[in-house]
Protein backbone atom coordinates (compact mmCIF):
# COMPACT_ATOMS: atom_id res chain seq x y z
CA UNK A 1 0.00 0.00 0.00
CA UNK A 2 1.28 3.84 -0.99
CA UNK A 3 -0.58 6.72 1.40
CA UNK A 4 0.43 9.77 -1.06
CA UNK A 5 0.72 13.49 0.37
CA UNK A 6 -0.14 13.10 3.47
CA UNK A 7 0.98 15.34 6.38
CA UNK A 8 2.97 12.96 8.38
CA UNK A 9 3.08 13.33 12.08
CA UNK A 10 6.96 12.27 13.11
CA UNK A 11 8.73 11.14 16.14
CA UNK A 12 10.34 14.75 16.05
CA UNK A 13 6.82 15.85 16.81
CA UNK A 14 6.11 17.91 14.01
CA UNK A 15 4.78 17.02 10.54
CA UNK A 16 6.02 16.90 6.90
CA UNK A 17 4.91 16.43 3.73
CA UNK A 18 5.19 13.53 2.12
CA UNK A 19 4.59 9.39 1.67
CA UNK A 20 4.30 6.65 3.13
CA UNK A 21 4.81 2.78 2.15
CA UNK A 22 3.42 -0.30 4.30
CA UNK A 23 3.74 -4.22 2.84
CA UNK A 24 2.93 -7.11 5.49
CA UNK A 25 1.18 -4.88 8.11
CA UNK A 26 4.47 -3.01 8.49
CA UNK A 27 5.72 0.14 7.79
CA UNK A 28 8.95 0.15 5.01
CA UNK A 29 11.21 2.14 3.27
CA UNK A 30 9.41 1.45 -0.26
CA UNK A 31 6.51 -0.80 -1.46
CA UNK A 32 3.83 -1.15 -4.82
CA UNK A 33 0.45 -2.18 -4.17
CA UNK A 34 -2.70 0.20 -3.97
CA UNK A 35 -2.33 3.87 -3.67
CA UNK A 36 -4.45 6.38 -1.29
CA UNK A 37 -4.56 10.04 -1.60
CA UNK A 38 -3.88 11.79 1.30
CA UNK A 39 -4.17 15.27 0.29
CA UNK A 40 -4.85 17.41 2.88
CA UNK A 41 -5.13 14.74 5.64
CA UNK A 42 -2.78 14.28 8.76
CA UNK A 43 -1.55 10.75 8.87
CA UNK A 44 -1.16 10.31 12.97
CA UNK A 45 -0.07 7.44 14.76
CA UNK A 46 -3.07 4.81 15.83
CA UNK A 47 -4.14 6.06 19.10
CA UNK A 48 -3.14 3.85 22.35
CA UNK A 49 -5.35 3.60 25.52
CA UNK A 50 -3.32 2.35 28.10
CA UNK A 51 -6.41 3.30 31.11
CA UNK A 52 -10.04 2.36 29.83
CA UNK A 53 -12.88 0.31 31.56
CA UNK A 54 -14.92 -0.60 28.84
CA UNK A 55 -17.39 0.67 26.13
CA UNK A 56 -20.35 -0.17 23.97
CA UNK A 57 -22.27 -2.24 26.87
CA UNK A 58 -19.32 -4.33 27.98
CA UNK A 59 -16.74 -4.12 30.82
CA UNK A 60 -13.28 -5.70 30.50
CA UNK A 61 -13.82 -7.10 33.87
CA UNK A 62 -16.81 -9.16 32.08
CA UNK A 63 -13.93 -11.63 31.45
CA UNK A 64 -16.73 -12.31 28.71
CA UNK A 65 -14.54 -13.28 25.09
CA UNK A 66 -17.63 -11.88 22.87
CA UNK A 67 -17.90 -8.59 25.56
CA UNK A 68 -13.45 -8.00 24.43
CA UNK A 69 -14.20 -8.41 21.23
CA UNK A 70 -16.55 -6.28 20.62
CA UNK A 71 -14.40 -3.87 22.84
CA UNK A 72 -11.55 -4.34 20.86
CA UNK A 73 -13.78 -3.53 17.19
CA UNK A 74 -15.58 -0.59 18.14
CA UNK A 75 -12.44 1.03 19.78
CA UNK A 76 -10.38 0.38 16.40
CA UNK A 77 -13.01 2.12 15.13
CA UNK A 78 -12.65 5.31 16.61
CA UNK A 79 -8.70 5.00 16.04
CA UNK A 80 -7.66 3.54 19.48
CA UNK A 81 -5.73 0.41 17.78
CA UNK A 82 -4.09 -0.42 20.42
CA UNK A 83 -5.84 -1.43 23.81
CA UNK A 84 -4.36 -2.06 27.73
CA UNK A 85 -7.68 -2.45 29.74
CA UNK A 86 -7.70 -1.46 33.73
CA UNK A 87 -9.38 -3.92 35.82
CA UNK A 88 -10.70 -2.69 38.74
CA UNK A 89 -11.24 -3.66 42.62
CA UNK A 90 -12.40 -7.27 42.36
CA UNK A 91 -11.71 -10.85 44.06
CA UNK A 92 -9.10 -12.35 43.22
CA UNK A 93 -11.68 -15.45 41.53
CA UNK A 94 -13.04 -12.80 39.30
CA UNK A 95 -9.73 -11.01 38.16
CA UNK A 96 -8.38 -14.35 37.73
CA UNK A 97 -11.10 -14.95 35.11
CA UNK A 98 -10.25 -11.48 33.24
CA UNK A 99 -6.58 -11.87 33.34
CA UNK A 100 -7.71 -16.07 31.91
CA UNK A 101 -9.68 -14.08 29.04
CA UNK A 102 -7.55 -11.79 28.18
CA UNK A 103 -4.62 -14.39 27.77
CA UNK A 104 -7.33 -16.36 25.58
CA UNK A 105 -8.00 -13.64 23.61
CA UNK A 106 -5.32 -12.10 22.72
CA UNK A 107 -4.59 -13.03 19.53
CA UNK A 108 -7.74 -13.55 18.36
CA UNK A 109 -9.02 -10.27 18.15
CA UNK A 110 -9.44 -8.54 14.97
CA UNK A 111 -9.98 -4.67 16.20
CA UNK A 112 -7.37 -3.11 18.53
CA UNK A 113 -4.72 -4.84 19.60
CA UNK A 114 -4.55 -6.31 23.00
CA UNK A 115 -1.12 -4.99 24.13
CA UNK A 116 -1.62 -5.31 27.73
CA UNK A 117 -3.79 -4.94 31.10
CA UNK A 118 -3.65 -1.93 33.83
CA UNK A 119 -4.29 -3.65 36.99
CA UNK A 120 -5.90 -0.55 38.89
CA UNK A 121 -7.38 -2.27 42.05
CA UNK A 122 -7.54 -3.59 44.37
CA UNK A 123 -4.26 -2.59 46.17
CA UNK A 124 -5.46 1.23 46.93
CA UNK A 125 -6.67 3.42 49.81
CA UNK A 126 -10.11 2.68 50.83
CA UNK A 127 -10.31 6.88 51.57
CA UNK A 128 -10.03 7.57 47.95
CA UNK A 129 -11.36 4.39 46.40
CA UNK A 130 -13.55 6.66 43.94
CA UNK A 131 -15.74 4.29 42.18
CA UNK A 132 -14.04 1.17 43.16
CA UNK A 133 -15.83 -1.29 44.99
CA UNK A 134 -14.72 -1.14 48.62
CA UNK A 135 -15.69 -4.57 49.51
CA UNK A 136 -12.41 -5.80 48.10
CA UNK A 137 -10.24 -3.10 48.83
CA UNK A 138 -6.99 -4.78 50.40
CA UNK A 139 -2.98 -4.59 50.81
CA UNK A 140 -0.43 -5.32 47.83
CA UNK A 141 -0.16 -9.16 47.64
CA UNK A 142 2.70 -10.83 45.61
CA UNK A 143 1.51 -13.58 45.57
CA UNK A 144 -2.00 -12.41 44.53
CA UNK A 145 -0.13 -10.34 41.72
CA UNK A 146 2.34 -12.96 41.04
CA UNK A 147 -0.48 -15.60 40.02
CA UNK A 148 -2.66 -13.21 38.10
CA UNK A 149 0.43 -12.26 36.07
CA UNK A 150 0.78 -15.54 35.29
CA UNK A 151 -2.91 -16.26 34.54
CA UNK A 152 -2.87 -13.36 31.97
CA UNK A 153 0.30 -14.99 30.05
CA UNK A 154 2.72 -11.46 31.19
CA UNK A 155 0.27 -9.21 29.79
CA UNK A 156 0.26 -6.85 33.12
CA UNK A 157 1.67 -3.88 31.82
CA UNK A 158 0.67 -1.31 34.76
CA UNK A 159 -0.28 -2.04 38.37
CA UNK A 160 -1.70 0.40 40.25
CA UNK A 161 -1.57 0.85 44.80
CA UNK A 162 -1.52 3.44 47.12
CA UNK A 163 2.17 3.81 48.36
CA UNK A 164 0.66 4.86 52.10
CA UNK A 165 -1.41 0.99 52.22
CA UNK A 166 0.68 -1.90 54.64
CA UNK A 167 3.90 -3.38 52.77
CA UNK A 168 3.69 -0.86 49.97
CA UNK A 169 7.29 -0.47 49.68
CA UNK A 170 8.05 -3.98 49.96
CA UNK A 171 5.84 -4.92 46.99
CA UNK A 172 7.56 -2.00 44.87
CA UNK A 173 11.07 -2.92 45.53
CA UNK A 174 9.72 -6.51 44.61
CA UNK A 175 8.05 -6.05 41.63
CA UNK A 176 9.33 -3.27 39.97
CA UNK A 177 11.43 -4.64 37.66
CA UNK A 178 8.42 -6.54 36.34
CA UNK A 179 5.60 -4.19 36.30
CA UNK A 180 5.46 -0.33 35.52
CA UNK A 181 3.83 0.49 39.22
CA UNK A 182 1.72 3.59 39.58
CA UNK A 183 0.57 5.46 42.18
CA UNK A 184 -3.39 5.30 42.64
CA UNK A 185 -6.21 6.16 44.72
CA UNK A 186 -4.05 7.53 47.16
CA UNK A 187 -4.10 9.56 50.34
CA UNK A 188 -0.14 10.12 50.43
CA UNK A 189 1.68 13.26 51.38
CA UNK A 190 4.74 14.48 49.62
CA UNK A 191 7.11 12.82 51.58
CA UNK A 192 5.46 8.85 51.73
CA UNK A 193 5.18 9.35 47.75
CA UNK A 194 8.71 10.79 46.71
CA UNK A 195 9.62 7.67 48.82
CA UNK A 196 8.11 5.04 46.35
CA UNK A 197 9.25 6.69 43.82
CA UNK A 198 12.44 6.61 45.23
CA UNK A 199 12.04 2.75 45.45
CA UNK A 200 10.51 2.74 41.41
CA UNK A 201 7.32 3.79 41.35
CA UNK A 202 7.10 5.80 38.25
CA UNK A 203 3.78 6.21 36.96
CA UNK A 204 0.32 8.11 38.43
CA UNK A 205 -2.79 6.61 37.84
CA UNK A 206 -5.24 9.59 36.82
CA UNK A 207 -3.91 12.43 37.72
CA UNK A 208 -5.17 15.01 39.84
CA UNK A 209 -8.20 12.26 40.32
CA UNK A 210 -8.58 10.11 43.36
CA UNK A 211 -5.49 11.68 45.42
CA UNK A 212 -4.74 14.93 47.38
CA UNK A 213 -4.76 18.11 45.69
CA UNK A 214 -1.92 19.60 44.73
CA UNK A 215 -1.54 22.41 47.31
CA UNK A 216 1.41 25.69 47.76
CA UNK A 217 2.13 23.97 51.60
CA UNK A 218 1.57 20.70 50.79
CA UNK A 219 2.27 19.14 47.50
CA UNK A 220 1.69 15.62 47.93
CA UNK A 221 1.65 13.21 45.20
CA UNK A 222 1.68 15.59 42.25
CA UNK A 223 4.49 17.37 43.67
CA UNK A 224 6.56 14.43 44.31
CA UNK A 225 5.46 13.46 40.59
CA UNK A 226 7.16 16.20 39.31
CA UNK A 227 10.36 16.68 41.44
CA UNK A 228 10.86 12.63 40.55
CA UNK A 229 10.43 12.53 36.63
CA UNK A 230 7.29 10.14 36.63
CA UNK A 231 4.71 9.55 33.88
CA UNK A 232 1.25 10.80 34.61
CA UNK A 233 -2.13 9.72 33.06
CA UNK A 234 -4.67 12.33 32.43
CA UNK A 235 -8.43 12.51 31.60
CA UNK A 236 -9.51 15.58 29.45
CA UNK A 237 -12.88 14.63 28.98
CA UNK A 238 -14.17 17.61 29.98
CA UNK A 239 -15.38 16.55 33.09
CA UNK A 240 -12.84 15.08 35.25
CA UNK A 241 -9.93 17.65 34.78
CA UNK A 242 -10.48 21.94 34.43
CA UNK A 243 -9.08 23.14 30.89
CA UNK A 244 -7.01 25.50 32.52
CA UNK A 245 -5.23 22.66 35.20
CA UNK A 246 -5.27 20.30 31.62
CA UNK A 247 -2.76 23.35 30.18
CA UNK A 248 -1.29 23.29 33.88
CA UNK A 249 -0.39 19.65 33.26
CA UNK A 250 1.01 19.27 30.09
CA UNK A 251 3.70 22.54 30.88
CA UNK A 252 4.47 20.57 34.71
CA UNK A 253 4.99 17.34 32.63
CA UNK A 254 5.83 17.62 28.78
CA UNK A 255 5.91 14.34 26.74
CA UNK A 256 5.85 12.43 30.11
CA UNK A 257 1.93 13.03 30.16
CA UNK A 258 -0.17 10.33 28.90
CA UNK A 259 -3.81 10.92 27.86
CA UNK A 260 -6.29 8.41 28.92
CA UNK A 261 -10.08 8.00 28.30
CA UNK A 262 -10.71 6.23 31.53
CA UNK A 263 -13.92 4.76 29.73
CA UNK A 264 -16.65 3.06 31.05
CA UNK A 265 -19.12 0.13 29.12
CA UNK A 266 -21.30 3.24 28.52
CA UNK A 267 -19.18 5.09 25.86
CA UNK A 268 -20.32 4.71 22.45
CA UNK A 269 -24.07 3.86 23.64
CA UNK A 270 -27.15 6.67 24.66
CA UNK A 271 -27.57 7.79 27.96
CA UNK A 272 -29.00 5.51 31.13
CA UNK A 273 -27.98 2.81 34.01
CA UNK A 274 -24.86 1.35 33.20
CA UNK A 275 -22.73 -0.60 36.09
CA UNK A 276 -18.63 -0.15 36.53
CA UNK A 277 -16.84 -3.00 39.15
CA UNK A 278 -20.34 -3.78 40.12
CA UNK A 279 -21.55 -0.66 41.35
CA UNK A 280 -24.39 1.15 39.33
CA UNK A 281 -23.40 4.10 37.30
CA UNK A 282 -26.11 6.96 35.79
CA UNK A 283 -24.53 8.02 32.42
CA UNK A 284 -26.00 11.78 31.38
CA UNK A 285 -24.02 13.00 28.63
CA UNK A 286 -20.04 12.37 28.63
CA UNK A 287 -20.98 12.25 32.93
CA UNK A 288 -20.92 9.07 34.67
CA UNK A 289 -21.39 8.78 38.27
CA UNK A 290 -22.19 6.49 40.93
CA UNK A 291 -25.95 7.34 43.15
CA UNK A 292 -23.31 9.57 45.56
CA UNK A 293 -22.39 12.08 42.81
CA UNK A 294 -18.52 10.29 42.79
CA UNK A 295 -17.42 10.61 39.08
CA UNK A 296 -17.36 6.57 38.05
CA UNK A 297 -14.89 6.99 34.57
CA UNK A 298 -15.87 8.54 31.75
CA UNK A 299 -18.13 7.98 28.84
CA UNK A 300 -15.40 9.41 26.32
CA UNK A 301 -13.32 7.42 23.68
CA UNK A 302 -9.56 8.40 23.43
CA UNK A 303 -10.05 10.36 20.31
CA UNK A 304 -12.79 12.65 21.99
CA UNK A 305 -10.60 13.39 24.28
CA UNK A 306 -8.06 14.64 21.96
CA UNK A 307 -10.39 16.30 20.34
CA UNK A 308 -11.65 18.13 23.50
CA UNK A 309 -7.88 18.79 24.06
CA UNK A 310 -7.28 20.53 20.91
CA UNK A 311 -10.26 22.00 20.17
CA UNK A 312 -11.74 23.08 23.67
CA UNK A 313 -8.41 23.45 26.03
CA UNK A 314 -5.77 25.22 23.85
CA UNK A 315 -3.75 22.37 23.93
CA UNK A 316 -0.93 22.05 20.83
CA UNK A 317 -2.22 19.41 17.97
CA UNK A 318 1.26 18.01 18.38
CA UNK A 319 1.14 17.68 22.22
CA UNK A 320 -2.01 15.91 22.10
CA UNK A 321 -0.90 13.63 19.73
CA UNK A 322 2.14 12.86 21.23
CA UNK A 323 0.38 11.98 24.82
CA UNK A 324 -2.18 9.40 23.06
CA UNK A 325 0.73 7.52 20.84
CA UNK A 326 4.40 7.79 21.65
CA UNK A 327 3.69 8.82 25.80
CA UNK A 328 1.69 5.61 26.21
CA UNK A 329 3.46 3.68 24.04
CA UNK A 330 6.76 4.05 26.11
CA UNK A 331 5.17 3.67 28.98
CA UNK A 332 3.69 -0.21 28.87
CA UNK A 333 7.10 -0.88 27.05
CA UNK A 334 5.95 -1.43 23.46
CA UNK A 335 7.44 2.19 21.69
CA UNK A 336 9.62 -0.75 19.44
CA UNK A 337 6.21 -2.08 18.18
CA UNK A 338 4.03 0.78 18.38
CA UNK A 339 3.07 4.27 18.97
CA UNK A 340 5.07 6.40 15.96
CA UNK A 341 4.85 5.71 11.91
CA UNK A 342 8.51 4.80 11.41
CA UNK A 343 10.16 1.90 9.35
CA UNK A 344 9.64 -1.30 10.96
CA UNK A 345 6.73 -0.49 13.45
CA UNK A 346 3.44 -2.15 13.05
CA UNK A 347 1.40 -0.01 10.40
CA UNK A 348 -1.60 1.62 12.60
CA UNK A 349 -2.20 4.56 11.21
CA UNK A 350 -5.24 7.03 11.03
CA UNK A 351 -6.01 9.75 8.23
CA UNK A 352 -7.65 12.77 9.64
CA UNK A 353 -8.98 15.92 8.31
CA UNK A 354 -8.12 19.00 9.71
CA UNK A 355 -10.91 19.38 12.22
CA UNK A 356 -9.82 16.11 13.36
CA UNK A 357 -12.41 14.36 11.71
CA UNK A 358 -11.40 10.31 11.25
CA UNK A 359 -11.21 9.74 7.42
CA UNK A 360 -9.51 6.14 7.35
CA UNK A 361 -8.14 3.72 10.03
CA UNK A 362 -5.22 1.37 8.65
CA UNK A 363 -5.09 -1.20 11.06
CA UNK A 364 -2.15 -3.26 10.97
CA UNK A 365 -1.48 -2.32 7.11
CA UNK A 366 -5.29 -2.86 6.22
CA UNK A 367 -7.72 -0.68 5.64
CA UNK A 368 -10.17 -1.10 8.48
CA UNK A 369 -12.93 1.48 8.07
Amino acid sequence: MIIKNAEIFGENKKFSRGDLFIENGRFVDSAGGDVLDAEGLYAVPGLIDIHFHGCVGHDFCDADPQGLSAISEYEASVGVTSICPATMSLSEEILSGVCNNAAAMRDKLTGAALVGINMEGPFISMAKKGAQNPEYIMAPNSDMFERLQAASGGLIRLCDLAPETEGALDFIDRHKGDVRLSIAHTTADYDTAAAAIAHGMSHITHLFNAMPPFNHRDPGVIGAAIDGGCEAELIADGVHIHPSVVRAAFRLFGERLILISDSMMATGLADGDYSLGGLPVKVTGNRATLADGTIAGSATNLMDCVRTAVQKMGIPLEDALWAATAAPAKSIGIFDQRGSIRTGKVADLLLLDHDLRLQKVILRGELYN
